[in-house]
């Protein structure tokens, strides 16, 4: 299906708006954000059923929320409502020492339980570690690169284009090919962090600013520790997601997933509602087992989650022709190329789903008669191609605010708890000067 370019003026409207409105109108986006989603949603809806008709429109409207939205939010509501049951306190005061610690710390976690996991868990102990200091964003700006990003990048629970990469057939552990990439990486971002968060620090500290800490001792408390079951039962939930398309049980006698037909081909995969329904069990679970002190001491609302909910079906909804365009002329782009893959990738996944992105440029990748490399459900892809097309997705998610799912989670807690973040062009500042050179030298390194 050809896509008109002109169609992706509602996501760039979108975009624009997020990046300009709360820089320019801050009270005025505040209070009229969802009608603003609102509007340019019902545009792109509007625009596709003049090109397509009505019926592709719909069409469009329902497979975006059931295949793209619904398992996203509620996953997120999910580990929200699990990360704002655990309390940590304690008299350890954000230094830079224990803040690269942190860091280090969150970055390995988010292989384990994925970076929004990670994110969400790691996010509130951070913030209030240095809550003393004066200069804190550039901390969660860190926080974002590292933790709600590249840390993802080992295993395919880490982040979802991994995920997708291994229902298609790339093996499990296959990830770990990029642990000389992370770790090169984390050497590198740990190290220019620490400079930046000594020279603030000094400055805090010279100005008067001070710890609430004893001298003597440091204690550590941990309230609501039972809830990283529910943390385990979310990723459990997230896996079976993945295992459970590729079993018999679950598939009709044509191979397709069995589920419940809403419109059309439009199917909610009987997978894909267990994983709903574990992560909804545990965030039930985590509310009916932990103490209200817990969240009231979190200073735990529910404005972050509702403005992620909104602005993301808006995201969602209009980034679905650009998404179309891509995949109907991705492979026109003559990428060849690890290097190539590696930024085409990366920059796309940075203002698209880059679960999409990564299943466009690996379909690319397989289908150059490649003789020799990872034998996937797509094509043979060559070792290093991969590693490119998986480290784009995974790691340049983190040049902006919507590249990856918990990025704007972690800017919306950020800015909840009095930490004041840039604006989304003020990160991508930050982003363009950190992370550029960093990926230019993977691309030397790795991909050349």
């Amino acid at each position: 299906m050809s896509v008109p370019v002109w169609l992706c003026i509602p996501f760039i409207g979108m975009l624009a708006c997020v990046a300009l409105m709360p820089v320019l109108k801050p009270e005025w986006w505040g209070a009229h954000q969802p009608v603003v989603v609102a509007a340019w949603s019902v545009l792109v809806v509007v625009l596709y059923a003049v090109v397509y008709g009505p019926a592709a429109s719909a069409h469009m409207t329902v497979s975006c929320f059931i295949d793209d939205y619904l398992t996203f939010i509620v996953l997120l509501f999910g580990l929200y409502c699990a990360s704002g049951n655990i309390s940590f306190e304690g008299d350890l005061a954000g230094s830079p020492q224990v803040n690269v610690a942190l860091l280090a710390i969150g970055t390995i976690l988010s292989s384990l339980i994925g970076t929004t996991g990670a994110s969400m868990l790691m996010v509130r102990p951070v913030i209030k570690m240095n809550s003393w200091r004066r200069e804190r964003a550039h901390i969660m700006i860190f926080f974002i690169f590292m933790v709600s990003n590249m840390g993802g990048c080992l295993t395919p629970v880490g982040d979802p284009p991994l995920l997708m990469g291994f229902m298609n057939g790339v093996p499990f552990t296959w990830s770990f090919h990029l642990l000389p990439i992370l770790i090169l990486n984390m050497v590198i971002l740990l190290t220019v962090f620490y400079r930046i968060d000594r020279k603030y620090y000094l400055q805090d500290v010279a100005q008067g600013f001070r710890p609430d800490i004893s001298e003597q001792s440091t204690k550590l408390k941990l309230d609501g520790g039972h809830n990283l079951i529910f943390f385990v039962m979310i990723v459990f939930g997230v896996v079976l997601s993945g295992v459970l398309p590729g079993m018999a049980a679950f598939q009709d006698s044509s191979g397709n997933v069995k589920g419940i037909h809403i419109m059309g081909d439009i199917v909610l995969s009987w997978p894909d509602l267990i994983e709903i329904g574990i992560i909804l069990l545990a965030a039930w679970l985590s509310f009916r087992t932990t103490d209200v002190s817990v969240r009231r001491n979190n200073h735990m609302t529910w404005g972050a989650i509702k403005e992620v909910a909104v602005l993301f079906i808006g995201i969602f909804l209009t980034m679905q022709p650009a998404l179309q365009l891509l995949q109907s002329r991705g492979a026109e782009l003559g990428l060849d190329t690890p290097a190539q893959m590696f930024w085409s990738t990366g920059l796309l996944s940075s203002f698209l789903d880059n679960t999409p992105t990564y299943l466009v440029f690996s379909t690319t990748a397989g289908s150059l008669d490649f003789s020799s490399g990872i034998h996937t459900a797509l094509g043979v892809i060559p070792a290093q191609m991969l590693m490119a097309i998986s480290a784009g997705a995974v790691f340049m998610g983190a040049m902006t605010y919507i590249g990856n799912a918990p990025n704007f989670m972690v800017k919306s807690l950020s800015d909840e708890n009095g930490v004041r973040m840039p604006s989304f062009f003020g990160y991508m500042k930050w982003s363009i000067l950190v992370l550029i050179p960093v990926f230019l030298l993977d691309t030397i390194v790795f991909f050349l």
